[in-house]
């Protein structure tokens, strides 16, 4: 396990048996573009659908203008299997002091309900609880994003509660967002059971 002075998230390359990790860049923003094309990914976000590579370009450096300023650490995932840019991931609210963070993540049409999200949850809640020794690493989804929080719950992430009218969504209308979360107290059993996830 880390030592308690070491939480530090920074950029790093984090490989499986299906993705591979690797810090977000503008060499991805063509991948990027054709993997976000579709607006049902997009449906629930505050993001727009990226059109153009100016578009995806600037998605991009919002994302790294936040990792300047020590709030986020965004990743690409890479498949393995084709070489392509599936979607994208990594870690927001970063706070040092508690040794807190959350998990945000998008994927391309043709890589949800594959091993994708649980190999990708993996790796980042493995470097989370064993290399930076984070105490509670958080995952919020919209109320109505019924996908993501049967994903999220199938791995082990326990729901402590809803925060009513949290964002507004890009029509306007207010999203509710459950809050789930994973402590370290918790880690062993939820690595336990995405192994198994992984190994079916």
């Amino acid at each position: 396990m880390a030592s308690q002075a070491s939480f530090e998230p920074r950029p790093v390359t984090l490989e499986g048996k299906t993705v591979r990790l690797e810090p977000l860049s503008l060499d991805h923003s063509a991948g990027m573009l054709a993997a976000g094309a579709d607006e049902s990914i997009w449906q629930l976000s505050l993001s727009r659908v990226p059109t153009n590579l100016d578009q995806a370009k600037e998605w991009i450096q919002g994302r790294l203008a936040d990792q300047e300023a020590e709030r986020r650490v965004p990743f690409a995932v890479i498949c393995l299997a084709d070489g392509k840019f599936a979607g994208s991931t990594g870690y927001g609210a970063i706070n040092r002091q508690y040794r807190t963070m959350e998990i945000g993540t998008w994927y391309g049409v043709e890589y949800q309900r594959t091993g994708v999200n649980t190999e990708c949850k993996y790796l980042l809640l493995k470097h989370a609880f064993e290399d930076l020794g984070a105490l509670r690493v958080g995952l919020n989804v919209d109320l109505e994003n019924l996908r993501s929080r049967r994903a999220v719950e199938r791995i082990g992430a326990v729901q402590e509660g809803i925060v009513r009218k949290q964002r507004i969504r890009r029509d306007g209308t207010r999203r509710d967002t459950v809050v789930f979360g994973i402590i370290d107290d918790d880690w062993p059993q939820v690595k336990v059971k995405l192994e198994g996830l992984m190994n079916r």
